[in-house]
C-alpha cells in the first residue's frame, strides 16, 4: 500500500497542489469541525438509532451514537497509527504521526451514519422496494441511465453519505483521507 497516498492532506474540490495553512489545527482535526458543524452531521440528532428492547427509556438519537463511535474510532486509530508508524517508518519522515491517524478515523466515525435512511437496513429496503414495485416509484425509471436506477432500487445508505459528503451543497471540503475511511464499500452498486 503507498500509505502516503491514502493519508493525503488534500481536499476534495480544491485544486491539485492545495498547501493547507493551518498551524494551529492538523487538517485531519479541521475535517472533523467542518463535520461536527455540518447540516448532514447534526440532522443525525433527529433520527433515533434503534436498539431492541432498551433497558434505559433514554432516547439515544444517532447523532450521540456517531459522537460514541467517534471517540472509540480515535483510539483505535492512535493506536493503528502507532503500528504504522513502527512498521513503516518513513510515514514519520513525510510528516504523518498517530495522532493525525487518530484524526482521521474520528473524523470518519463521525459521518458513519451520515445518509443512512430511518430505520437502518430495514428503511434501505422501503426505499428500494418503493422504487421497484409502487408506480410513483417506477415513473422515475424513464428518466435515469441504468446505473442511477440501479442506485435507487438498491439503495445503500453509505452511497447516499458519500454524495452528501462530497455535495457543494454543503461545502465540506474534507480531506481525501477522511473521505477513503469513509468509504466503506468502494464499488458500483451492481457489482454484487
Amino acid at each position: 500500500m503507498k500509505w502516503e497516498r491514502l493519508l493525503s492532506r488534500g481536499r476534495f474540490g480544491e485544486k491539485p497542489g492545495f498547501i493547507p495553512t493551518q498551524a494551529a489545527r492538523s487538517e485531519f482535526e479541521v475535517d472533523y469541525d467542518r463535520i461536527i458543524f455540518s447540516a448532514p452531521f447534526r440532522n443525525l440528532q433527529d433520527k433515533t438509532q434503534v436498539f431492541p428492547l432498551p433497558e434505559q427509556a433514554f432516547v439515544h438519537t444517532r447523532l450521540t451514537h456517531s459522537l460514541e463511535v467517534s471517540s472509540v474510532g480515535r483510539s483505535l486509530g492512535k493506536a493503528a497509527g502507532e503500528f504504522l508508524l513502527e512498521k513503516y517508518p518513513s510515514l514519520s519522515q513525510s510528516g504523518i504521526s498517530a495522532s493525525e491517524i487518530g484524526g482521521i478515523v474520528a473524523a470518519a466515525a463521525l459521518t458513519h451514519d451520515i445518509g443512512n435512511p430511518p430505520f437502518g437496513h430495514a428503511g434501505e429496503e422501503a426505499i428500494s422496494d418503493f422504487f421497484k414495485f409502487h408506480p410513483a416509484g417506477l415513473a422515475w425509471q424513464k428518466h435515469l441511465r441504468p446505473e442511477q436506477w440501479f442506485d435507487l432500487c438498491q439503495f445503500e445508505g453509505n452511497a447516499q453519505g458519500f454524495r452528501m459528503l462530497v455535495s457543494k451543497q454543503y461545502g465540506l471540503k474534507l480531506t481525501y483521507a477522511t473521505l477513503a475511511a469513509f468509504t466503506k464499500y468502494p464499488r458500483p452498486s451492481q457489482i454484487a
